[in-house]
């Protein structure tokens, strides 16, 4: 009786992305998972954002001398139930993509790049109303950018393996 050598298995694959590393300082595991959490912290901060922005157009339909203007000359001059639509509008689009990217849903990627960028235009000239507030949104909405772009699932090849 003979005994068969069993066919040598093939390495496991590469949980790194293909980097060969797994240490979390060296473009590996680490900037996956980080990137993972700030697509996370992305949709949370569209439905925080999205709240507030709803809140914030309310409050320019319903009373158009709530928010005053602090610089006068401004190019981008709309009155504030315009202003108030606008945000109102972009609330309530921003609060269901962060749902959506909360549930993992592909499009609200795609959404999310989208009405973080017409979130952070409107904020831009938005600017005399309420500076300080526009400058921190818009610097919300580069983060949103940046972790909705950066970070990738695994996908899987046409052979099973991770790639």
């Amino acid at each position: 009786m003979s005994q068969a050598n069993p066919a040598p298995q093939p390495p496991p694959p590469d949980p790194g992305g293909g980097r060969g590393s797994h240490h979390p300082h060296d473009g590996g595991d680490g900037r996956r998972a980080w990137a993972a959490g700030g697509t996370v912290f992305a949709g949370i901060l569209l439905v925080v954002g999205g709240v507030l922005a709803v809140l914030e157009g309310v409050l320019g339909i319903a009373r158009d001398s709530v928010l005053v203007v602090t610089r006068g000359g401004y190019a981008y001059h709309f009155n504030l139930r315009a202003w108030g639509w606008i945000h109102l509008v972009l609330g309530v689009l921003a609060f269901m993509v962060g749902i959506g990217l909360l549930n993992g849903a592909t499009w609200a990627r795609y959404a999310g790049i989208a009405i973080a960028a017409l979130n952070m235009v409107a904020n831009f000239m938005f600017l005399p109303y309420q500076p300080i507030w526009s400058l921190i949104m818009i610097a919300i909405d580069l983060f949103i950018i940046w972790s909705l772009t950066v970070h990738h699932h695994h996908r899987i090849d046409k052979a099973g393996g991770t790639r």
